[in-house]
């Protein structure tokens, strides 16, 4: 794991050459516009690059990252984000994942976070006291901190149907989208897909 950052450029000139090799027309390619199919929103745990994972490529995923991959109405880098990747980019698919493990609920559920973080998850915090009586009944720690990190992005999901972006856009039947939960198992590498009903009697989003 390199820990000084000459070490990222000089790693970054190697994969530069190695692009150049296998593929000469790469970077014509991709300097060219980007056309994304997915806006992935997710947590900014360093261990949680979604293109390893999914073994995706530079253009292929509009990324917006923040701790505890919250989904805030009142974001408005968030809402910007979602604006141009629905109304300009008009990508198919709008994936919420969260990951077990997550530092940013495990600091709200205990409280142990302050100030400006503190703040930021604390909408975690109502999550935990709206389901407390099915939490409490969980009794690994781990486990229940894992339920309510699934409870954490089905909440993110329900939260993003309520922004004006996805509201105008039901509004004026331009759904060409689906909205995905996911939930990343760093223990296995593997993505688990949420089960989530839309609730929202004005949308007709297909989520699942």
């Amino acid at each position: 794991m390199p820990n000084n950052y000459k070490q990222l450029i000089e790693n970054n000139k190697s994969w530069a050459k190695k692009k150049k090799e296998y593929s000469p027309g790469y970077f014509d390619n991709l300097k060219l516009r980007q056309e994304p199919h997915f806006l992935y929103i997710g947590c900014s745990d360093s261990r949680m690059p979604l293109d390893t994972f999914t073994q995706t490529e530079p253009g292929e995923l509009f990324v917006h990252r923040n701790i505890a991959n919250q989904v805030s109405i009142t974001d408005i880098n968030f809402l910007s984000v979602l604006d141009y990747a629905v109304n300009v980019l008009r990508v198919k698919h709008i994936i919420v994942c969260g990951h077990y493990g997550c530092g940013g609920v495990t600091a709200a559920y205990h409280g142990l976070a302050r100030g400006l973080v503190g703040n930021w998850i604390s909408p975690i915090r109502d999550i935990a006291r709206e389901h407390k009586e099915e939490l409490e009944a969980i009794q690994d720690e781990e486990k229940r901190l894992n339920r309510l990190s699934e409870l954490n992005v089905l909440k993110q999901v329900g939260n993003l149907c309520k922004t004006h972006v996805i509201q105008q856009a039901v509004a004026e039947g331009r759904i060409d989208f689906q909205i995905h939960a996911w939930m990343l198992d760093l223990s296995n590498g593997l993505i688990m897909e949420l089960e989530y009903e839309n609730t929202q009697q004005k949308t007709s989003l297909t989520t699942k």
